[in-house]
């Protein structure tokens, strides 16, 4: 049978953010390291030190300013609010799994140091221009799959833009997590990831010209809705920091495997910026596969596991 059984919006939400720590803490250790180095040594588990020296199961900027954004909700969303979550985080520490910022992106860093210098000023203080495409808004956007999920497509699509634009603000950045959202919101509801990925393909690109997203910026995303992602050999897909080679790993692999260890592994041993392809990878993973599916030793070693499982709580009582 295709089809799951949805679990409870609690036990989803749960799901996703432990599926999207863990992910992000299988790719700390080996993060910037390329491809090659994983085919003769590839991750199979949770290991210490490597990049950034930290120990086993420490999760990185993905999953604290995931934290952060379920952090807002849970504490009555704004997106002001949310920049000024995000400025403790890098300033004071706030959802750091062991009280320092060992890892952060050079855009991500730029609005925070922009927002916190003008404090009286706009929180959408994430770069507009070309290149402010990195994933740095990709990979802590999921929380918003489990809020203000029935507005309208237009109102939900200008929610996603504001939150993205804390540190990332064009709209290629936005669509990247508008897409992603889509695939969690119909994993959210039992389908299949083969089924969410046709549903995103058949109604995506009439939704974009609705929202009168640009032709030039939704062709970018042309290899995700063309139906053909799952097809592309391993070698079409690449594992950098820019926001839609990410987001077309983390399907490829959410589409390729059929369980939680083996889609974040294959995440993490693409190479390059594994925590990243990890998170946004295991977010999703997560949430089709449920806690039960995440290795228990993996979840044992995972930083800060009772905060983050307190913090799912608060969020779900907010979010109803």
């Amino acid at each position: 049978m295709a089809t799951s059984s949805p679990s409870s919006p609690e036990a989803q939400l749960r799901a996703a953010l432990l599926g999207l720590a863990v992910g992000d803490a299988l790719g700390v250790p080996v993060e910037f390291q390329s491809r090659a180095a994983r085919h003769t040594d590839p991750v199979v588990g949770m290991r210490a030190y490597g990049t950034h020296h930290q120990p086993a199961g420490t999760w990185s900027d993905d999953a604290s300013l995931t934290f952060c954004l379920a952090e807002t909700i849970a504490d009555g969303f704004s997106v002001r609010k949310l920049a000024e979550t995000c400025c403790r985080w890098y300033y004071d520490n706030l959802w750091t799994p062991h009280g320092t910022v060992f890892d952060i992106g050079i855009t991500t860093r730029e609005a925070l140091h922009k927002f916190k210098s003008n404090p009286g000023g706009s929180p959408l203080a994430g770069g507009t221009d070309e290149y402010s495409n990195g994933n740095g808004a990709l990979m802590r956007i999921l929380p918003l799959a489990f809020y203000q999920t029935e507005l309208p497509l237009e109102s939900r699509f200008q929610l996603i833009w504001d939150v993205s634009a804390v540190t990332h603000g064009h709209i290629r950045s936005a669509i990247a997590c508008w897409l992603y959202l889509e695939i969690a919101r119909h994993l959210r509801s039992g389908l299949a990831p083969g089924e969410a990925y046709t549903a995103l393909c058949r109604d995506a690109p009439g939704q974009l010209s609705r929202l009168q997203v640009p032709a030039t910026e939704t062709d970018q995303f042309g290899r995700i809705l063309s139906g053909q992602l799952p097809q592309l050999a391993v070698t079409a897909i690449s594992s950098g920091g820019y926001v839609v080679h990410t987001l077309e790993a983390a399907l490829w692999c959410l589409l390729r495997y059929s369980s939680y260890p083996e889609t974040v592994l294959a995440a993490v041993n693409l190479g390059d910026d594994t925590d990243t392809t990890g998170a946004v990878a295991g977010g999703l993973a997560g949430l089709r596969y449920g806690e039960a599916a995440i290795p228990a030793e993996w979840l044992a070693a995972l930083a800060r596991r009772a905060d983050i499982e307190d913090l799912r709580q608060r969020m779900a009582v907010a979010s109803h």
